[in-house]
């Protein structure tokens, strides 16, 4: 990323890394239209209750994860294989530590957390047996995606992509058998969900721990580097901060919804499985801006970090202005793959309308924010992000959506904190001093 054009580098290294998001993200759609053509309304709303704690959870370590892609970015940009074999295994134990105490706490904590959401009675035994199967596959998904977050640092996303693709196929073939044929219902789901990530866990650790390059994976060095762990934490608590808090909000707008009843839980959860299909790539130039950021930076290449900065934000927001209008034309195709009655398509038709025409928002505030980030200038965009789509939310839904006197109040949440941190965002970025050479 440190030569040579910029748009074909950011894409040879973007596409990989959206391929196998989207592929995540295919299987995870698949397990609700299996689940919501199968099992029914009731089911449906049992995964996306479910998936909203996992959410919340599993971001308060995966901050681990960026705060070591942007360390070993910049370290592999200044060729320092020392210090970059500290960061890759220091990030690994971190990792495996952070993934077994996840693991306790979901197992102990799942009905209470569903609880507290206010999840229907209806739903809660259904809810409460996917979340407990799926937290038992916390360490596989955990191992993955540092795997992945290493890969991608060096700028080989690819690899991570022909990984995630066994993974997905198995996970679809398996969704058949456990869910279509033994009627396993959401159970299956989650078991086939966690079999499959064990599988692309392994996948990805066989290639580090063989793989000639400075940043194989060594297991006598599997060991915890203080001064190394302290400046990957330093990195990414902030992300981490930022990715619970954000889920927290979303818990709380999902407490929303479930209030509206089972109908309401089905159409919103079938929504936010094709929003991921927005989301995810623009999560994914987010790790690409903060890559390419911390490579130039870490070289030295001021102007190019800059110039990669504004490339990669010219095409996501192609990308998504792109994804609203296709969302808004094919809204009802789209949603009723996932079965379910009439009420449930019409609640997640609602959602989408609510959200789609602001997607470009979205690319604003996380492309700038990960190149932010990747020159290390991480509390920045960290607390724009926790004011706008967390404060501003929690706000809205408590004191604003009340005032709508139906679901429609609770979904424009979504836009308003959107509009709100995309305008911080820009400011921060024209007049903040954050491209700066790092000192080593």
């Amino acid at each position: 990323m440190t030569e040579g054009p910029i748009l074909p580098s950011v894409l040879l290294y973007s596409l990989p890394l959206i391929g196998g998001n989207l592929m995540q993200q295919l299987y995870n759609t698949f397990d609700s239209i299996i689940v919501g053509n199968l099992v029914g309304d009731t089911a449906l709303a049992a995964v996306g209750a479910g998936g909203q704690i996992l959410g919340l959870l599993i971001t308060a370590f995966l901050g681990a994860g960026a705060g070591a892609g942007i360390l070993i970015a910049m370290y592999y940009g200044a060729q320092e294989p020392k210090r970059l074999s500290a960061a890759v295994h220091s990030s690994i134990v971190l990792t495996v530590w952070g993934a077994l105490l996840l693991t306790v706490v979901g197992l102990g904590g799942s009905r209470l957390f569903l609880r507290w959401m206010d999840t229907p009675a209806e739903v809660l035994p259904e809810a409460v047996s996917y979340l407990r199967i799926i937290f038992l596959g916390t360490l596989f998904r955990a191992l993955y995606n540092m795997a992945a977050a290493i890969l991608n640092a060096v700028g080989n996303s690819a690899r991570s992509l022909r990984y995630l693709a066994v993974s997905s196929v198995l996970n679809i073939v398996l969704d058949l058998l456990f869910v279509g044929v033994l009627r396993w219902g959401v159970a299956g789901a989650a078991w086939a969900t966690v079999l499959s990530e064990a599988v692309s866990a392994a996948l990805s650790f066989r290639y580090l721990c063989r793989v000639e390059e400075i940043y194989r994976v060594r297991l006598p060095d599997l060991r915890l580097d203080r001064s190394m762990a302290r400046r990957i934490l330093r990195l990414g608590i902030p992300s981490a901060v930022q990715g619970t808090v954000i889920s927290f909000s979303n818990v709380l707008i999902q407490a929303g919804v479930n209030a509206y009843g089972t109908a309401a839980m089905a159409g919103f959860t079938a929504y936010m499985k094709v929003d991921g299909f927005n989301i995810l790539p623009v999560h994914s130039f987010s790790l690409a801006a903060s890559t390419f950021v911390g490579q130039n930076l870490g070289a030295g290449k001021r102007d190019r970090a800059k110039s990669g900065t504004l490339t990669i934000l010219g095409v996501s927001l192609a990308y998504t202005a792109a994804m609203s209008v296709l969302m808004l034309s094919f809204s009802r195709s789209v949603l009723s793959i996932f079965g379910g009655e009439e009420q449930a398509i019409q609640y997640g038709i609602l959602c989408l309308r609510a959200l789609a025409p602001f997607y470009t928002l979205l690319a604003v505030i996380h492309s700038l924010a990960g190149a932010v980030r990747g020159s290390g200038h991480t509390l920045a965009p960290m607390a724009i992000i926790l004011f706008s789509l967390c404060l501003c939310r929690i706000a809205w839904i408590r004191l604003a959506a009340p005032l709508f006197g139906s679901i429609r109040g609770v979904f424009l949440t979504y836009p308003v904190s959107f509009f709100i941190g995309a305008s911080l965002m820009v400011v921060y970025a024209l007049f903040a001093h954050w491209l700066e050479i790092p000192s080593h």
